[in-house]
């Protein structure tokens, strides 16, 4: 039998309603174990690095996938996004960018960026749960992610 570790992933979010409806979305099919919330990017690199108020956290166990907004406080999406691909440590994370952008000039930068995916947050609420529940399943269950 095999011996599955609790995972840890990351939702940077500054929108607490859809930061919440992400949580639900996760925790209705029992796909994580911890779950992490950063409401801005300043927050979010401090989090990933370690630094600041996180210097607690180890590396050691890096984060299953990160969930990125693009339109965030205090340091945009593409900025956290860039600095984590550029960074040897934690290049191989898998980044997913969840935003409402439709704009080709986001999708393209985050993509050159290194982005893993790139989804538009439906607007309808049972969308966005189902797109949510299928996004998370993805990501934490199907994909294998480097160790």
């Amino acid at each position: 039998m095999k011996n599955y570790d609790p995972i840890d992933l990351l939702i940077v979010e500054d929108n607490p309603n859809d930061a919440e409806l992400f949580i639900r979305a996760l925790k209705k099919q029992n796909l994580t174990n911890n779950i992490y919330i950063a409401e801005d990017g300043a927050e979010a690199l401090d989090f990933i690095f370690c630094r600041g108020e996180f210097l607690h956290r180890k590396m050691a166990k890096p984060l299953k996938v990160i969930f990125l907004d693009l339109k965030l406080p205090k340091i945009d999406g593409l900025e956290v996004l860039r600095q984590i691909k550029k960074d040897p440590k934690t290049r191989s994370l898998p980044v997913v960018i969840v935003t409402s952008s439709k704009e080709d000039p986001d999708i393209d930068a985050a993509y050159k960026l290194g982005a893993n995916s790139y989804v538009v947050k439906p607007v309808n609420f049972d969308d966005f749960i189902l797109s949510m529940t299928n996004l998370g399943m993805y990501w934490t269950i199907v994909n294998e992610a480097p160790k």
